[in-house]
């Protein structure tokens, strides 16, 4: 196929359709379809607004043009590299964040809590003034946080200096370094001695088995954000082990486990886990609140 065989997006949205679904590939960095993810390569390759296309449907395409969106279009179906790495780009709700292979594509069921500042357990969100997040990768929570929470400083922490440069530029984007820490720590090791009102983590939980079948496009992304070793609870549990001590006496610690509501299940048996629902269900993020962690 030459850019020869192609004059308008129409043509190259039918191409890149019928490619990525001939490669099988996976969608679930954004998109859910090969539909929407040619759509979005398209646009952010053209430079053209991500949520019109039809104004362009038959524009005459430029030959640079055309080839620019097949060069986009042979590196996701071939190399199954996530479009978010592709264009540097990701979305959760309205925000749009830096990212790139140093940090894995924001995803979190955690950030369709924080608009309603997670009513109704946190009892009284205007006092809040203190909170922590835990392995922050491109630092996408501690920003909608700090938006939600406007009176908060937020500490965010992770163990990859490189993921940290990564929330850095994001931070800096949004220009909330004055209410936003940055500290490289393995979980709470380095973080201040402080109470928190609010714990928040979306920590690497996928279990052993499941890292085995993971699909190519999340074998992009750095594992050591994604393995949460055999039962994927791993650093779950240390967070659980730790949260007391940092919280305030009505504070409040959410953590998501995506998948492996079972697992934390078995993982806690003593605890009396609040399940939260979400758009994907009540088993992807639990609650518990200081008086109820040991």
């Amino acid at each position: 196929m030459t850019p020869q065989s192609f004059t308008s997006i129409r043509d190259l949205l039918r191409y890149a359709v019928t490619r990525f679904n001939t490669a099988g590939l996976f969608f679930g960095h954004g998109s859910s379809n090969a539909l929407d993810e040619a759509a979005y390569l398209i646009l952010h390759t053209l430079k053209l607004p991500l949520d019109k296309i039809e104004p362009f449907f038959d524009a005459r395409l430029l030959p640079h043009e055309i080839d620019a969106v097949l060069q986009v279009i042979e590196k996701r179906s071939t190399d199954r590299v996530p479009a978010a790495y592709i264009t540097n780009e990701a979305w959760l709700g309205e925000y749009r964040f830096y990212v790139d292979q140093r940090v894995i594509v924001p995803r979190s069921f955690i950030a369709e809590l924080i608009p309603d500042h997670f009513s109704p357990w946190l009892q009284d969100p205007a006092a809040v003034s203190n909170i922590l997040e835990l392995c922050t990768g491109s630092g996408c929570l501690p920003i909608m946080l700090a938006d939600a929470f406007p009176q908060a400083h937020v500490d965010t922490a992770d163990i990859s200096a490189d993921a940290l440069a990564v929330a850095r530029r994001n931070v800096d984007d949004y220009e909330l370094q004055d209410r936003i820490t940055l500290i490289e720590s393995d979980l709470y090791s380095k973080v201040p001695a402080k109470k928190y009102d609010l714990i928040v983590t979306n920590p690497p939980y996928v279990n052993s088995g499941s890292m085995d079948k993971l699909p190519p496009e999340y074998l992009r992304e750095p594992q050591i954000a994604l393995a949460g070793g055999s039962d994927g609870m791993d650093l779950v549990r240390k967070i659980v082990a730790g949260a007391k001590q940092r919280l305030t006496a009505n504070g409040i610690l959410v953590v998501e486990i995506g998948n492996e509501r079972a697992f934390a299940e078995a993982a806690f048996p003593d605890l009396e886990m609040t399940w939260v629902s979400t758009s994907a269900g009540d088993d992807m993020v639990f609650l518990l609140t200081a008086d109820q962690l040991p």
